[in-house]
């Protein structure tokens, strides 16, 4: 009811704009007026000078944002890829932001020093071939060597070479609208898997596992969270079971789409333990800055007999970088980067498969 009668008010209000400047229109009807479609000097030069005020007015505002938001980035990565990519990521906002601040400089300026006023005339020339050359050739150039050093820093990331033993396999399987991790057990190796094979045991499949393939009969499922050990390269195995999903860990830089009907890959070394981020100055100055806010909050909820928020704390995430369906927002899980021995600690507690469907 309240939808209809917002979009009721909306329409009414509209109505009376339009039946407004109808009338205003009519008013003016005999009065004199200037019909002239050229600008006047006067005009020119007002034009002209809110130009230059725009300039200074964006400039302003590029370094107030860059003051104000630059907290809100995220933390140093926490993988060992991570500081390779950041670099690219931050050289190429840096020639964007030399080149934006360049041309729009040199544009609002020029619209300023030549605006039409004292019966000044724009000179017209049909083309300079030394002005073509260099404004073509000089981003050429610069977009070539982003081009390949992206190219260079793309193969230094993803990295398919061979599995090492000491890797550990780990399987993302996505689905609308939650995420389920996969291990491949004492044997490190993950048994085939399929979904015509998830109603199987009644419902206890829940990744689909082949319970013909015995490598996973040891594999075990983890839905809330999952755990990885620092400084070991984790190979990741993604599988999506209905839509196109994107498996999205921004505090270690990586991101891979999750295909209906195939495996994709990424891979990538933790180096940095979830308690160890926790200590990060930046880290804690972000908590500390979402906990003010979720007080501020909590006051407001108790006032009115409501319950207060929890406290946050920081956990890494994985998250979906498609928006997959309504209840995308809610599709993430925790992740854990714990030493090695706290991670087998971890891992010998989980039931495998083939416990859950004796």
């Amino acid at each position: 009811m309240t939808v209809l009668l917002t979009i009721t008010i909306l329409i009414l209000t509209g109505i009376a704009l339009w039946q407004i400047t109808k009338i205003f229109e009519l008013s003016q009807i005999g009065l004199k007026k200037d019909d002239s479609q050229i600008a006047t000097e006067k005009d020119n030069d007002l034009n002209g000078k809110l130009m230059f005020a725009f300039l200074v007015f964006i400039y302003l505002v590029t370094i107030y944002c860059f003051w104000a938001y630059t907290k809100v980035l995220l933390p140093e990565s926490a993988s060992e890829h991570g500081s390779i990519y950041d670099t690219l990521l931050w050289v190429s906002f840096a020639i964007i932001l030399f080149a934006q601040t360049i041309t729009q400089a040199v544009l609002h300026y020029f619209a300023y020093k030549y605006r039409g006023i004292n019966n000044r005339k724009a000179y017209f020339f049909t083309h300079d071939n030394k002005l073509e050359l260099i404004w073509t050739v000089i981003p050429a150039i610069i977009f070539f060597v982003l081009i390949i050093y992206g190219m260079i820093t793309w193969g230094q990331i993803m990295n398919f070479s061979e599995e090492d033993e000491d890797d550990l396999v780990v399987e993302l399987y996505a689905q609308q609208w939650n995420w389920k991790a996969r291990y491949g057990g004492l044997d490190n190796v993950l048994g085939d898997a399929n979904v015509r094979f998830l109603n199987d045991f009644d419902g206890k499949n829940a990744v689909g596992i082949d319970s013909s393939d015995p490598n996973g009969m040891d594999d075990f499922v983890v839905t809330q969270e999952f755990h990885l050990p620092v400084n070991r390269k984790v190979i990741f195995k993604m599988r999506s079971q209905d839509v196109l999903h994107s498996a999205y860990m921004p505090h270690f830089r990586a991101q891979m789409n999750c295909v209906p009907g195939m495996i994709t890959e990424f891979s990538f070394t933790p180096t940095i333990t979830t308690e160890e981020m926790r200590q990060n100055s930046d880290v804690v100055a972000k908590v500390n800055r979402i906990n003010k806010i979720r007080y501020d909050k909590s006051q407001k909820l108790i006032s009115k007999g409501e319950e207060a928020l929890d406290s946050y704390q920081f956990d890494y995430l994985l998250l979906c970088a498609k928006i997959c369906g309504t209840s995308h927002y809610n599709m993430q899980m925790k992740i854990i980067v714990e030493s090695e021995k706290d991670y087998e600690k971890w891992a010998v507690q989980q039931q495998t498969f083939s416990e859950i469907i004796q």
